[in-house]
C-alpha cells in the first residue's frame, strides 16, 4: 500500500492546486490531518507523489490506510464518509472566510460569487462527483421538447453491518433535519450524514433570514438549495413568491422554485420550509406558450397557459406585479373546484389544491411558472388522483416534486439492471411466465408492448429503444400529474380557469 505520509503529501498538494488553501498554509494543514488520523510524526522521504492524482483515489489510499490501523470500526460507508470528510474539512476554511469571499464576489458579480462557492463545494468532496457520475442520464424528445432522464445511482445503499450498528445507536434530535443551519460543520453519525465541509451562505428574502447550499447530490448544473434559518413547516403563501422574487432578483442567472407543500404531491421534505433551484435550463422553460392574456390593473404582466403535460400558468412582467397576479392565481386555485375534470378543492375541510412555483428571469422581467396540483385520492387511484397511476408504478411510483414537474426524471437505482435484463430479454425472449426473473414480472406487459411496437430490434438498438420507451412513460406520469388533462374537455376547462382568473377579480380581495 502507499505511504500514508506520501498520501497526506498529495492531498495537499491538490488542496493548493484547487485552491482550497495556500502554500503558507501547507504545514498547518498536514497537521490538522496527521491529528484527525492520530498520527504524531512525520517523514519527509515518504517518496515522490504523483503529479494530478485524482481526489478520490487519495482519499481512498487513506481511508484503506485508516480501516486497516484500526480508526474504523466496521469500515462502512457511511464510517468513512465521516472519516474522508474530517479530513477533507481540514483543508477548508471557517465559514465566516467562506462568506466574506462570497460577499467579495458578489459585489462583483454574481455568478462569480456563485461560482466560487460551488467550486469550493466540489473541490472539498461534499459534492460527491464521483457518485453523481455512476448516475445514468440521457435525454428523450417528446412533443413537448426534449426531457431529462436520470437514473439515481450515486447515493450508496445502507451496509448490513451499519443497520445492525443502528439498533445500538441513541436517537438524536440534533441536527434536528438535514436543512437545518446546525449541519455546518456537523461531524456525522450512522443515521446523520456527515457535514464537517458543508458551508453556507446568509440571504435574505422578503426580509427573512435564508441560507445559500449546495446540493451533495446534484441532479443538475449547480443544483443549489435555500433554505429557512429556523425550523419552520413548508406553506406556500404570498411571501413564497416574494421570496422566489428575491432570490432571482439576487441571482439573475438562477432560478429558484418551491415544492408543493401538502402530502403525495409535495417534496419529501415538508418539515423544513425551503427550495431548489441552480443554473439550468429545463424542458418547462423552453416549453411554448399558448395565447397571452393580460390583466387589468397590472400594465407590465402577460399570463399565458404553457404547453406541458401539467396544468402550467405563466406569469412574466415587473416584478412587483409579477408576485401580485402568482398569488392571486394560488388564492384562486385554493377555492376552485370543477366536478366536470375531477377536481375538488377540499374534502371534509381537508384542502386538495396547491401550487409548484418556479421563478427566473427573462432578460429584464421576472417570470413565475405556477403549476397547479391536487393531492385527492379515490378508491380507484389510492396513492393519489393527480398522481403516476399504478399502471406506471413499475418505473415511477415516487411524488412527482419540483425537479420532476420541470422535466428531470429522477427515477429508482433499481432501473439500471431491470433495463439491462430487460434489453436480453427482448433480444432472446424467453419462454413463458415462469422463466422470468420474479422482479422483472412488473414490466411484463410494457416489455410485450416494446416487443410489438419494434419488430426490428438489435443488439444496436435496443438500449436506444428502451431510453426512448422509458422516457415516454415519464411524459405519462407526467399527464397523470396533470390536474387538466391532455383532452379536449380537459384543456377547455383549463381556459375557464385561467378566464376566471384574468377576468373575475373581487377589488376587495388581498393578494399580498
Amino acid at each position: 500500500m502507499p505511504s500514508i505520509y506520501r498520501e497526506i503529501e498529495q492531498l495537499v498538494a491538490y488542496g493548493i492546486q484547487a485552491g482550497l488553501l495556500e502554500e503558507a498554509d501547507k504545514v498547518f494543514v498536514r497537521n490538522r490531518i496527521l491529528a484527525v488520523l492520530k498520527l504524531d510524526d512525520w517523514e519527509d522521504d515518504a517518496g515522490e507523489s504523483k503529479e494530478n492524482a485524482d481526489l478520490p483515489s487519495i482519499l481512498k489510499n487513506i481511508l484503506d490506510w485508516a480501516a486497516d490501523h484500526g480508526l474504523l470500526a466496521a469500515n462502512t460507508v457511511t464510517e468513512r464518509d465521516i472519516l474522508d470528510t474530517e479530513i477533507m474539512n481540514c483543508l477548508l476554511p471557517r465559514p465566516s472566510e467562506v462568506i466574506r469571499n462570497f460577499e467579495q464576489k458578489y459585489h462583483t458579480n454574481p455568478q462569480a460569487a456563485t461560482e466560487y462557492f460551488y467550486h469550493l463545494s466540489s473541490a472539498s468532496h461534499y459534492i460527491r462527483e464521483d457518485r453523481i457520475k455512476k448516475n445514468k442520464q440521457w435525454k428523450t424528445m417528446t412533443p413537448y421538447g426534449e426531457i431529462d432522464i436520470t437514473i439515481n445511482l450515486s447515493k450508496p445503499e445502507k451496509d448490513p453491518k451499519e443497520i445492525a450498528l443502528l439498533k445500538d445507536l441513541p436517537s438524536s434530535n440534533y441536527p434536528e433535519c438535514l436543512l437545518c443551519k446546525e449541519n455546518e460543520g456537523y461531524k456525522g453519525t450512522l443515521r446523520h450524514p456527515a457535514r464537517a465541509t458543508h458551508r453556507i451562505i446568509p440571504l435574505t428574502l422578503n426580509e427573512e433570514g435564508w441560507y445559500l447550499q449546495y446540493s451533495p447530490y446534484v441532479y443538475y448544473n449547480e443544483h443549489c438549495i435555500v433554505f429557512r434559518d429556523q425550523h419552520i413547516p413548508m406553506k406556500i403563501s404570498a411571501d413564497t413568491f416574494s421570496r422566489l422574487l428575491d432570490f432571482t432578483e439576487q441571482f439573475p442567472h438562477y432560478f429558484l422554485g418551491s415544492n408543493a407543500d401538502i402530502p403525495i404531491v409535495g417534496g419529501s421534505i415538508l418539515s423544513h420550509d425551503h427550495f431548489q433551484g441552480g443554473n439550468y435550463r429545463f424542458a418547462l422553460e423552453k416549453a411554448e406558450e399558448g395565447e397571452e392574456v393580460q390583466l387589468d390593473g397590472f400594465p407590465s404582466v402577460i399570463v399565458a397557459p404553457v404547453k406541458w403535460p401539467m396544468s402550467v400558468i405563466r406569469v412574466r412582467g415587473k416584478k412587483a406585479e409579477v408576485a401580485a397576479v402568482s398569488t392571486l392565481i394560488y388564492q384562486k386555485w385554493q377555492k376552485y373546484s370543477d366536478p366536470s375534470v375531477g377536481i375538488f378543492s377540499e374534502t371534509d375541510g381537508v384542502p386538495h389544491n396547491t401550487v409548484t412555483p418556479i421563478a427566473r428571469r427573462r432578460g429584464d422581467l421576472f417570470e413565475v411558472d405556477v403549476v397547479l396540483r391536487n393531492n385527492r385520492t379515490s378508491a380507484e387511484h389510492p396513492d393519489g388522483i393527480f398522481h403516476p397511476h399504478q399502471q406506471l408504478h413499475h418505473i415511477k411510483k415516487e411524488n412527482i416534486g419540483l425537479i420532476e414537474v420541470m422535466g428531470l426524471a429522477v427515477l429508482p437505482g433499481r432501473l439500471e439492471s431491470e433495463l439491462s435484463r430487460l434489453a436480453a430479454y427482448l433480444l432472446a425472449p424467453p419462454d413463458g411466465k415462469e422463466n422470468w426473473q420474479e422482479d422483472l414480472l412488473k414490466h411484463w406487459d410494457w416489455y410485450h408492448s416494446i416487443l410489438k411496437k419494434y419488430p426490428d430490434i438489435d443488439a444496436d438498438n435496443v438500449g436506444k429503444i428502451l431510453e426512448d420507451e422509458v422516457g415516454k412513460i415519464f411524459l405519462a406520469v407526467l399527464e397523470d400529474a396533470g390536474v387538466f388533462k391532455q383532452d379536449e374537455q380537459g384543456l377547455a376547462a383549463f381556459t375557464n380557469f385561467i378566464q376566471l382568473v384574468t377576468e373575475s377579480r373581487d377589488d376587495d380581495e388581498q393578494y399580498e
